[in-house]
């Protein structure tokens, strides 16, 4: 180590006490400190949500190079912050980012329509698309019980399903021609 490093190299001393700490089976990785990482600043937490909103199938890794933060960092604010879904159907029902989006570009059409809602209502056409899956009840108790819910996601998305289809929905309301 001397013929290579010269005068930066550490003395015997060192690289014994340092072996020695090693050999106790301790890691390499810094101990966990109190209070939260410097990278999770509101500042951050607020270019994360407006990128999430914008483009809600945008990989993590994306986000960590736009923002030039790690990656553990942004999967630690989508998870505080709860920008994934929620595998819990049977949690309390509260508005995510994005259902308070969508409520505001709701408003924002109603505004619109002003007095003319039943005009507007005998012309509406809607389709919608959803994936039907069955899935084996071979679980013996409900995800949302007492366990957390990373666990409970783990296993929901590690159940196979029984069977799966894509269901189309149509409907008319009213049509003038």
């Amino acid at each position: 180590m001397v013929s290579v490093l010269q005068e930066s190299a550490p003395s015997y001393t060192m690289v014994k006490n340092g072996l020695a700490y090693f050999n106790k089976d301790e890691s390499c990785e810094d101990d966990p400190r109190p209070g939260r990482p410097v990278t999770v600043v509101t500042e951050n937490v607020r270019k994360v949500e407006k990128l999430v909103l914008a483009d809600r199938r945008i990989k993590l890794w994306q986000i960590a190079e736009e923002l030039q933060i790690s990656k553990e960092r942004v999967g630690e604010i989508i998870r505080a912050y709860e920008y994934e879904k929620n595998q819990c159907a049977l949690g309390t029902k509260m508005l995510t980012p994005f259902d308070k989006q969508r409520r505001l570009q709701t408003r924002g059409i109603l505004e619109l329509v002003g007095d003319n809602i039943d005009e507007i209502c005998d012309r509406i056409v809607t389709v919608d698309e959803t994936w039907v899956r069955q899935y084996d009840p071979n679980l013996n108790r409900s995800p949302c019980n007492g366990r957390k819910r990373r666990k409970a996601a783990e296993e929901i998305r590690g159940s196979k399903s029984a069977s799966k289809f894509m269901a189309t929905i149509f409907g008319i309301v009213k049509v003038f021609y």
